[in-house]
């Protein structure tokens, strides 16, 4: 299969043959300019995603229509290059442009637009997922211990449509996981009691850590819009139920997706991509050792409809303001 192959329903391998012409595509555009969060630059790689081998981009567009019962998707085979020591700093980002950041703005711009947040990592667009010494036990991108399965900024108004991670460097010991689970699949297992609950605006979610001290968040629902397919909103370190029956179904909800969760372990040039619409994610604890090659995820956000974002956008950028 020239275009690829996929392993399972939300896998997808890239060919040799595909993944040197992204390769070829990523160094284009990563020597067109060192400055990642330029607009000329994300111009630059929107225009190259035209220029990715079209099962791709194919499977990328599909998953923006239709995410599927797991909310989330792997390509397999992307090409990383030959990275650096690990960083080890809370606020490392990707300031400069490489292979593995024009891989991952091209997909974002394949998915709709990519965004940050002025507030998190100084509001750049490619931002770096790794283990900082003395954060271990932090519940964020900083720590090491298991992650708790949130919606990626639950708490905000404007949260991204997808979450995209490219896998750099794996732990050591090959055991750290990405853990996804969707509303899709844990909605059989909720009594209706519950699902009339979630979808009650009685639930308050506080900004993570790494938003800082943040704004206060409206009272919201857990579960909106169709109650066939809804959408999902929650961060279960994060997110309080203000009434009895909200915090029992909070309870309900964190069973039936912990009972349908998939545990993705990614090696270097694996992007994983959640919807974070109807799924949530989290991360299995592991030990980082601090010698420059720990585990090390690239991540940007992207929204489908960029617009919708626009007032809290100065001068129609890609930084939500707050």
């Amino acid at each position: 299969m020239g275009a690829g192959a996929a392993a399972a329903d939300h896998e997808f391998r890239l060919a040799d043959a595909d993944a040197r012409d992204v390769a070829r595509v990523a160094d284009r555009v990563t020597a067109g300019g060192p400055a990642v969060d330029d607009r000329a630059w994300v111009a630059r790689a929107r225009d190259a995603w035209d220029d990715l081998p079209a099962g791709l981009r194919r499977r990328l567009r599909g998953f923006r229509r239709d995410s599927g019962a797991a909310g989330a998707l792997v390509v397999r085979g992307l090409p990383v290059g030959a990275p650096p020591d690990t960083p080890s700093a809370g606020d490392s980002v990707q300031r400069h442009a490489s292979a593995p950041a024009a891989v991952l703005v091209m997909a974002a711009c394949g998915l709709g637009d990519p965004v940050a947040f002025a507030p998190e990592k100084s509001g750049a667009l490619v931002q770096d997922v790794v283990p900082v010494p003395g954060r271990e036990e932090v519940q964020g991108n900083a720590g090491s211990v298991e992650l708790t399965m949130h919606s990626e900024n639950a708490f905000h108004e404007h949260r991204p449509d997808f979450v995209a991670l490219l896998c750099v460097r794996p732990d050591h010991e090959r055991v750290a996981c990405l853990r996804v689970a969707s509303v899709r699949e844990a909605l059989p297992r909720l009594s209706a009691a519950a699902r009339d609950a979630l979808a009650r605006p009685d639930f308050h979610t506080a900004p993570p850590p790494s938003f800082g001290a943040g704004g206060a968040a409206r009272r919201h629902a857990v579960l909106t819009g169709d109650p066939a397919d809804p959408d999902l909103r929650v961060d279960f370190a994060a997110t309080t139920g203000l009434t009895a029956s909200g915090r029992d179904a909070l309870g309900e909800l964190a069973d039936a997706l912990a009972s349908t969760a998939r545990d993705l372990r990614l090696l270097a040039g694996d992007l994983a991509v959640v919807d974070n619409r109807v799924a949530v994610h989290g991360r299995t604890a592991f030990r980082p050792r601090y010698d420059g090659r720990d585990r090390w995820l690239q991540r940007t956000f992207a929204v489908a409809d960029l617009r919708r974002s626009r007032v809290a956008r100065p001068r129609d950028g890609y930084v939500l303001s707050a």
